[in-house]
């Protein structure tokens, strides 16, 4: 749970902007062509954007925010995207109002709260590598917090790697006139993860305390190649190929994990 500072008398809307981004990535391995064609269609299927908008709506809810507009696309070849535009505050009809109209402030910081959905699956043109990179951004203005939403976002994907970044940007004022850069004690992305999260994953942060960024990135702790295999157990391979498969896979947890090439 979001832990606030002492209560804030403001002058006015809440102005801090909070972004929460995610890259999550699902690797496999797919022994033939037709096996990594079928992990395509697969993860198009169990992620397009109807499944994607449901996510995102269930985000939008436990973060607490009013949906005003959802925007999403299947893409050909693969690949899919969904956006929801939301607010923290609910948008008045001004039909249905009557003499009330719609807030100034909600209309000031639309485009400032969001959340974001992209999908981009793609294989090894070679070796049988196949992933899926999900990357999110949840992205509020006001007294709502895109961290509530960080377990469920993990757990709805097939996370293998997690990168998070946390950033609290802008400043508010208080009745005072004094400038506030930030309304909520962190130390780390980490404070906010569920502990069966932190039990599966080895983590490291990278934090840049005075400028309000926090970033966190993990990876699974336990390697079974048979989570790891398409339409395939690892008891009906070779041991030669069990080994040279478990490498591959490795390298490449490895390689994204730290984001850079290894060789």
């Amino acid at each position: 749970m979001v832990k606030p500072l002492p209560r804030l008398k403001l002058q006015g809307f809440n102005n801090l902007t909070k972004a929460l981004s995610f890259n999550i990535y699902d690797i496999c391995y797919a022994v033939t062509p037709e096996q990594r064609d079928r992990y395509i269609e697969y993860i198009d299927e169990q992620y397009d954007a109807d499944r994607l908008t449901q996510i995102l709506t269930d985000v939008a809810d436990i973060i607490g925010a009013n949906i005003l507009n959802i925007a999403r696309q299947d893409y050909d070849p693969q690949g899919a995207s969904v956006t929801i535009l939301i607010s923290e505050q609910p948008i008045i009809d001004k039909k249905q109002a009557g003499k009330d109209v719609i807030s100034d402030a909600v209309v000031a910081h639309l485009d400032k709260s969001h959340i974001t959905v992209h999908t981009y699956p793609e294989t090894h043109p070679h070796n049988g590598i196949a992933t899926f990179r999900a990357d999110i951004d949840v992205a509020t203005c006001g007294v709502i917090s895109p961290l509530k939403a960080l377990n469920y976002l993990i757990e709805s994907f097939e996370s293998d790697i997690v990168t998070m970044d946390y950033r609290v940007r802008g400043f508010t004022r208080d009745v005072k006139g004094k400038k506030h850069y930030i309304d909520h004690k962190i130390n780390s992305i980490q404070d906010y993860l569920a502990k069966s999260i932190k039990q599966r994953y080895e983590m490291i942060d990278v934090n840049v305390y005075q400028e309000n960024i926090f970033h966190t990135k993990m990876h699974v702790k336990e390697f079974l190649l048979d989570t790891y295999l398409f339409e395939a157990n690892a008891s009906d391979l070779s041991f030669k190929d069990r080994i040279r498969i478990e490498q591959q896979l490795k390298y490449e947890i490895e390689e994204l994990f730290h984001g850079r090439n290894l060789s």
